[in-house]
Order: C-alpha cells, then sequence, then structure tokens
C-alpha cells in the first residue's frame, strides 16, 4: 500500500495526500465552489474570482504570483467547473514547501483589486467571444441548460459578458467570504514527499487562518423531460448531442455506467460508436461520450461532427448502436473483453500523475474517500451483463434520450 495520509488542520482545511514514484511533487486546493454556487445575479462569479486570484494578494503582487514557481522550473494553473474551482502547482519536492504557501496565499488572502478587476474582465470578455465562436464547445453548455433549467447546473461557467464589466472588489469578496474558508476546501500532494513534510509546510502556511464554519445547501435538480432541438448556426459542420440524465457519482451504479461508456464512446478507437460512424461509414472525423457526474446528478452524452446532410443518418446509427445495449445483455466474453480494456486503461492512465493528482484530490473533496485503484478495478470485474444490461436499458432508452442539433 502507498504511504497516504488524510488529516485536518487546525484552520479546518482537510488535507490528503500519497507518495507516489513521481520526481515532481503534483498539488492543489479543491475549493468546493464553482458555477452551481452562484447566486443568479452573480453568474460567471466562480470563474471570475479564479481569473483574479492571481492578482495579488496582501503579501504577494500580481507579477510575483505569476513568476515565483516559474522561475524554479514548477508551473502553476487553476480551472473552474460547475461543481468546484481548483488551484494547482507542479514543483519539485524541494520547492513543495513554497508552493503550499503560495497556493495558500492566493485562496485564502487575495485581495482583488478594482484595478486589476477592470482589466482581468476584457480579458474574459474576449474568452466568452472565443467560445461563442467554437460550435463543438458551446453545444454542451447549450445541452445543459435544456437538460437542467433554472438550475445553476445549466448556467455557462464562464457567465455574461455586460454582467462581468460590472463586477467589483466587494463582489469578488463577498463571493470569497462565503466560500473561499478552509472547511470549503480540500489540499492534495501526490509525488514524493513524506506525509511529515506535507503536514509541516501546510500548517505553516496556514497558521493565521481561522476555522469558518460554512453552510452551503445546494437545492435538488429536476432534469427537463426529454427533447429535440435543432439551431441554425450557419456552419459547414453539423454538431449534435445526444445525452440523458443519470445518477450522480456517490451512486453504487457509477462504476457500471462508466464500464458502459467507455464501451459505446470512449477513447480507444475501437468503441462501438466509432467503428459504426468513422470505421465503417466514413461519416465523422470524430464521434465520442463521455458520462459527468456532480454527487448529487449526472449526465451521459454522445457528442458527434458531420456533414449537414449526413446528421439524420448518423443519428439512427447511434441510436441502433444504443438500442443494441438497451435491448438485451452483452454475452459474457464481450463483457469480460470490455472490463479487461477499462481496468488496463486505468492502471496505464496512473503513470500520468497529474491526472492522477487531480482526480485523488477531486475525489476525497466531492466523496470524503481516497480514490482506490485496486477497488475501482475490482468494481469494474464484478459488473454482470445484467447489471451492465439494467443501466443501459434505463438511461439508453429512446424514451430518456434528449438531442440537439447545431447545423
Amino acid at each position: 500500500m502507498p504511504e497516504r495520509l488524510s488529516t485536518t488542520l487546525p484552520c479546518g482545511m482537510q488535507v490528503v495526500a500519497e507518495r507516489t514514484p513521481s520526481r515532481a511533487v503534483y498539488c492543489g486546493i479543491v475549493v468546493k465552489a464553482g458555477t452551481r454556487h452562484e447566486e443568479l445575479a452573480d453568474t460567471g462569479m466562480a470563474h471570475f474570482v479564479e481569473h483574479m486570484t492571481f492578482k495579488g494578494t496582501r503579501r504577494r503582487t500580481a507579477r510575483q504570483i505569476n513568476g515565483l514557481l516559474e522561475r524554479r522550473g514548477g508551473d502553476i494553473g487553476a480551472f473552474t467547473s460547475k461543481q468546484e474551482t481548483v488551484y494547482y502547482a507542479q514543483v519539485m519536492p524541494e520547492d513543495f514547501a513554497l508552493a503550499a504557501d503560495l497556493l495558500c496565499d492566493m485562496v485564502f488572502c487575495s485581495t482583488y483589486p478594482q484595478a486589476e478587476i477592470d482589466k482581468e474582465a476584457e480579458v474574459i470578455c474576449d474568452e466568452i467571444e472565443s467560445y461563442r465562436d467554437a460550435p463543438a464547445e458551446l453545444i454542451f453548455d447549450d445541452f445543459e441548460s435544456r437538460l437542467f433549467p433554472g438550475s445553476p447546473l445549466g448556467r455557462d461557467v464562464l457567465g455574461d459578458a455586460d454582467r462581468l464589466r460590472t463586477y467589483t472588489t466587494a463582489d469578488a469578496l463577498r463571493f470569497v467570504r462565503r466560500y473561499y474558508t478552509p472547511a470549503n476546501c480540500v489540499f492534495y500532494a501526490c509525488g514524493d514527499i513524506t506525509a511529515a513534510h506535507v503536514v509541516r509546510a501546510l500548517t505553516a502556511a496556514t497558521r493565521t487562518l481561522s476555522p469558518v464554519a460554512i453552510d452551503k445547501a445546494e437545492p435538488p435538480v429536476v432534469p427537463a423531460a426529454p427533447f429535440m432541438h435543432r439551431a441554425e448556426k450557419g456552419t459547414h459542420q453539423a454538431h449534435v448531442v445526444v445525452g440523458a440524465p443519470v445518477f450522480g457519482g456517490d451512486d453504487a451504479r457509477h462504476t457500471t455506467l462508466q464500464l458502459l461508456n467507455n464501451l459505446l464512446g470512449g477513447p480507444a478507437t475501437n468503441s462501438r460508436l466509432n467503428l459504426a460512424l468513422r470505421e465503417r461509414a466514413g461519416l465523422v472525423y470524430t464521434v465520442d461520450s463521455y458520462a459527468s457526474c456532480y454527487p448529487d446528478i449526472g449526465l451521459w452524452v454522445v457528442y458527434f461532427g458531420c456533414d449537414a446532410h449526413d446528421t439524420e443518418r448518423c443519428l439512427r446509427l447511434v441510436r441502433r448502436e444504443l438500442a443494441r445495449l438497451a435491448d438485451s445483455p452483452l454475452p459474457l466474453r464481450t463483457l469480460q473483453a470490455a472490463q479487461r480494456q477499462l481496468v488496463r486503461q486505468t492502471r496505464l492512465a496512473c503513470d500520468n500523475y497529474e491526472s492522477y493528482a487531480l482526480a485523488f484530490g477531486k475525489a476525497f473533496a466531492h466523496y470524503g474517500r481516497h480514490r482506490d485503484i485496486n477497488r475501482f478495478c475490482n468494481e469494474v470485474e464484478a459488473v454482470t451483463p445484467e447489471s451492465l444490461h439494467a443501466v443501459a436499458a434505463e438511461f439508453l432508452a429512446p424514451s430518456r434520450l434528449s438531442t440537439l442539433i447545431y447545423a
């Protein structure tokens, strides 16, 4: 078993760490605040705060933040999703204490100066406009907005440009004081580093912080009825998403869903959808599927892009592949081959220590448990033809599916 740590600091922040063979240390802070935690009037605030957290603290200027780890060969970055905001770093073990201090300083002590806000708002607005020019990306947010109407889960992570231009220091601080508290964060670290080193560095980095309780109730999400919608975009290629709401990531069937998704539209070229639409029919360059699960709800979708006149043919092929799994159980040998593929893909992916560390931190932040690869692989191997068919029959049935077409 690897050397693992899970503890809570006096300030209330949870810490998880694992010693791995990686030469580097991959670490970060998962702030359990994303798009779904914004008030309606604060659309885009979580992503906006992520940008502004790099613009200065009580101890460091923006320039000092942006160059501190890079000068030592390290890296620092961040991203915002519907469920969380993550600030992460990659450093050599001897620079871990510095990275921990910098991350904690940024997350808990940023000042959000108005002069920087006025400049960065335009940067984010440019990001929004570039996103609007990418229908293959835009269609996913559009689909979620239709699937989860009236819920923050249906909102665009980037927000609204006109609203962003009105944000002030006070607006940022209001959001941060509510969600950027140690008790609402998890610090993760994976690499060639001991648990004692992690605790010592983080204890020093958070010594001035006090525990603050947080009340963060998330209202239930009610998906929309299945829909079919076509939007005229004037693009040469049609972009299509087909999908359905599914259970949350804490559901016991989550591993079964991951196996089903990998079989249908996973990253390998032998996925059923890739074989049907690309290899045999030659109709698409890209077709894939993914399951995106929040703790309480999720969605499963297929995406493909094709010539506009091939849209209906591609949709028929997709529905045929889904029906094959929804109508009857897989033969045992076919299931065993799919299980072996996913287990080995998972074990090979563990060599990507950066991705491993991020998944490690997020699993603890949202589910309160260590990410256990052996346990996951055992769960994959325990899936039966009947249990896989039960999930497919429920969630891939035509009556459950929604479709959004950009053409």
